[in-house]
């Protein structure tokens, strides 16, 4: 039997939908070309924005569409269908079992199936371990098991994708922070981190798979904490020693994501301590205004952000640093805003993701009064957009003429002859090589700068 993934959002559904996949390549079955030729397609949601979800609302309408085509009804409309129609008319109706998971299908447990009688299965963040029985009614053809969630989070054994040099380890789940305008910490939940032990387990399986880098993920891996206190810098030093002790392939080791608040001295020490913990570091500040970052319950103010960058310079000097900028927050004065501008100034980030506040139903910052208008929005978001372009350009100006060490993964869209690597800090490299170096960490000099991706030579 064939499935087909669709996954929307964070790098937490990446490796969840990973997860998923690892149970059905455990049960003989394949990946599907397209969603119209799938017996199971399984869609990942996202819930961060409302755009995240009209968007899946469109894929659902895509969907009872293509259920009609494959059960052959006599109003099923084939255009756009053309691969489903081939199927059906080969093979007769065959039935397709679509599934909704991940923040979405939790924050519309209740309501997504009554609403959107295509859905088969919704599936919310807790209860991913009844994927097994949902399987087997599939393969058995009976009608949809019930989907109960369950009270405590669990986590996959692995979130291993097949022939990957890269993957995400999941370290914890769920946020305690309720930023006032994150929808987050209700549709996953308290933060439960993952047992020390269960981790080493993985990547040492990991290991076994000749996995050159992995990212250990949480939407706060630094405020980790497992059942014995093993706290976040605590849980990186034990993984270094386990790589040392298993003489493991992994030479990378990054994290997402990170909030300000909760980056300790002694995490900046371990990090400085060892070059396999990688030099890109994402630490979100979301703004530069302190009245701002209190209104959005950030907890941590402009003049502190600053000082741990400061730090961390100082510590750790082949650094670079990317973030998140939200613009538009209610009550957001010009003032404010200019102080997110002189903040990028100061800190010099090398990438940035910026977008402007969409009120999301359910959080307090939907409602607060002075909500700032679109027009203004979109304004002062392109202005940040536009200083982010020249500070990046000056930042990565400077990495010119040096040498980096590179994880060759992927062979390059543009040229054939040409492989695409990543350095200690997250950046991207082109550069001449055979394809046999796939997997591999070699020295690159970096030459040129072409956009955001830079030009080398294969030492």
């Amino acid at each position: 039997m064939t499935y087909f993934f669709e996954t929307y959002g964070c790098e937490m559904n990446i490796a969840e939908s990973a997860a998923v996949e690892q149970i059905l390549i455990s049960r003989g079955w394949t990946k599907a070309t397209s969603a119209q030729l799938a017996d199971m397609a399984i869609i990942n949601t996202c819930s961060v924005r409302a755009t995240a979800e009209t968007r899946i609302f469109g894929r659902l309408g895509f969907y009872s569409g293509l259920k009609k085509v494959r059960n052959c009804e006599p109003d099923a409309k084939k255009r756009s269908m053309e691969e489903a129609s081939a199927y059906v008319e080969k093979n007769g109706p065959v039935p397709l079992t679509l599934i909704v998971m991940g923040c979405m299908a939790e924050r519309l447990l209740k309501s997504l199936k009554k609403d959107f009688p295509v859905v088969d299965y919704v599936v919310g963040t807790y209860a991913k371990n009844k994927f097994g029985d949902i399987i087997d009614a599939v393969e058995n053809g009976v009608s949809p098991v019930e989907v109960d969630e369950e009270p405590v989070y669990t986590f996959a054994p692995n979130s291993y994708e097949q022939g990957a040099f890269s993957t995400f380890v999941p370290i914890m789940h769920g946020c305690n922070n309720f930023c006032t305008y994150c929808i987050v910490p209700y549709v996953r939940g308290r933060e439960v981190s993952r047992p020390a032990e269960q981790i080493l387990k993985e990547i040492e399986f990991l290991s076994s798979r000749y996995v050159r880098e992995i990212t250990l993920l949480g939407q706060n891996v630094n405020s980790y904490k497992d059942a014995d206190g093993l706290n976040f810098p605590g849980l990186l030093k034990k993984i270094l020693n386990h790589l040392d002790k298993i003489n493991s392939s992994i030479k990378f080791i990054r994290f997402e994501s990170s909030n300000p608040k909760d980056f300790s001295d002694e995490l900046i020490k371990t990090i400085a301590s060892d070059t396999r913990l990688c030099r890109g570091l994402h630490i979100a500040v979301q703004h530069g205004s302190s009245a701002i970052l209190k209104k959005m319950g950030r907890r941590y103010s402009r003049e502190t952000y600053l000082e741990l960058v400061n730090k961390l310079k100082f510590a750790i000097p082949d650094l670079q640093l990317s973030t998140d900028i939200m613009l538009g927050f209610p009550g957001e004065t010009e003032e404010d805003f200019n102080q997110v501008l002189t903040l990028m100034e100061e800190v010099g980030y090398e990438s940035a993701f910026m977008y402007y506040f969409n009120p999301r139903e359910g959080t307090p910052a939907a409602t607060m009064e002075n909500q700032i208008d679109l027009e203004t929005k979109k304004a002062r978001l392109q202005k940040v957009i536009d200083l982010q372009l020249q500070i990046s350009n000056k930042v990565m100006t400077r990495r010119l003429g040096q040498t980096a060490e590179v994880l060759a993964d992927i062979v390059s869209r543009d040229d054939n002859c040409e492989l695409l690597g990543k350095t200690s800090q997250n950046e991207r490299i082109a550069f001449k090589g055979k394809k046999n170096l796939l997997g591999t960490f070699v020295k690159v000099s970096i030459d040129s700068l072409n956009g955001n991706t830079f030009k080398g030579t294969l030492i």
